[in-house]
């Protein structure tokens, strides 16, 4: 193994007992990956997905790999509050609650501030920044009701601190999360809830090769210290810990996992 790469950690038990809700987990990404995770550490997990036929393929995949009685989905698109609702309710249906929620759901793209349209910003900001208030809300309301504790992890972004051409619309909303974040946590913690980031700066996955160019791709990992992109799992390593007991002390922050130098 070189230098710059890493060794996949076998699960802990971090996780065990817990049920965790995760959106955007039916692809290949970061939502994917945490739900992997979650499962490998002793959670049972809920994935919502904006894509019907890849959130049920998911499902049977996982409910495959480990047990049926602790993997369900349904579609959930993040900008419509009855799916939202529905993707809580099914947390609640089948196993009688919620513990953790990771609100993964987002929405990316490439245009120049003066060509970018109000319905490219708006979608944008409706799907990363809306969508993770929307998860956040319907989380509190029944992390506060059940009365005992809970964790809120949101997938925020390096590029909610850095400029980047083209990213006006990601970067303010992902900036937002962050704000939203730090907000939510201080209204959930007298409840005993944490609410929490993470700020990815390049996780490589087959939907990001295929919106972004490889030009592109080869100028942003040539800034990583590693000389790499962070494999999604990576990612979904730091939200395990946000969401286990080894982070008890921690709401409020937004955890940049990036190597990436100025």
């Amino acid at each position: 193994m070189g230098a710059t790469e890493a060794s996949y950690v076998a699960g802990h038990g971090l996780l065990d007992g817990r049920t965790a809700v995760v959106t955007a987990a039916a692809g290949a990404g970061i939502g994917g990956a945490t739900a992997r995770r979650f499962l490998e550490e002793g959670a049972r997990v809920v994935i919502g997905d904006a894509h019907p036929r890849r959130t049920k393929e998911a499902v049977e995949q996982l409910a495959d790999e480990f047990g049926a009685e602790r993997v369900h989905g349904t579609p959930c698109d993040v900008t419509d509050e009855s799916q939202v609702r529905a993707l809580f309710e099914l947390a609640e249906q089948r196993h009688g609650g919620l513990d953790v929620v990771v609100n993964n759901a987002g929405l990316g793209g490439t245009a120049e501030l003066t060509e970018m349209t109000d319905e490219q910003w708006d979608k944008v900001i409706d799907v990363t920044l809306t969508g993770t208030f929307r998860c956040t809300r319907a989380a509190l309301r029944r992390l506060r009701a059940a009365d005992r504790g809970g964790v809120i992890v949101n997938n925020a972004s390096v590029l909610g601190w850095r400029a980047q051409p083209g990213q006006a619309h990601y970067a303010a909303a992902k900036a937002g999360v962050m704000a939203l974040t730090r907000c939510a946590a201080l209204e959930a913690a007298p409840h005993g809830i944490r609410v929490n980031a993470v700020a990815p700066s390049l996780a490589l996955h087959p939907h990001l090769a295929k919106v972004t160019s490889g030009e592109l791709l080869d100028e942003l990992t040539a800034r990583e210290a590693f000389g790499r992109a962070a494999e999604p799992w990576e990612i979904a390593n730091v939200i395990v810990f946000l969401a286990s007991g080894y982070s008890s002390y921690m709401t409020g922050e937004t955890v940049s996992v990036s190597s990436r130098h100025p």
